[in-house]
């Protein structure tokens, strides 16, 4: 059974940072797009942000150049860097993994980022 194991959420003042991290197989991480999602409430689930298994990286335009995804090969390990958080930020944040030829995606639990004004 595939997991994905989010750590790293919390409550922080706006202006502030934290720092996400999902672990997983190295099985399936090795062949998967990493991506970090998030939902707040009463809205859609949205991308927040993703990398290739080749590091290329795709940001939602409103974390740009405030938000950094990296992947350890070594860890298995995705994480999401946020600086400079907004109170608009605040949602359950949610890890994915979608591996190549696969038919199916798969999700972590999520973890809660709440920003305070």
């Amino acid at each position: 059974q595939v997991q994905l194991v989010e750590s790293g959420g919390g409550l922080v003042q706006a202006g502030g940072s934290l720092r996400l991290s999902c672990a997983t197989s190295s099985t399936i991480f090795s062949i998967s797009t990493m991506s970090w999602y998030r939902q707040a409430p009463g809205k859609q689930r949205e991308l927040v942000a993703a990398i290739t298994t080749g590091d290329a990286t795709n940001y939602a335009e409103s974390v740009k150049g405030r938000f950094t995804i990296s992947r350890d090969k070594n860890k298995n390990t995705v994480y999401l860097q946020m600086n400079g958080l907004k109170p608009e930020d605040t949602a359950v944040y949610y890890c994915n993994a979608a591996p190549m030829a696969f038919l199916r995606d798969y999700w972590g639990q999520g973890t809660q980022v709440t920003v305070s004004s």
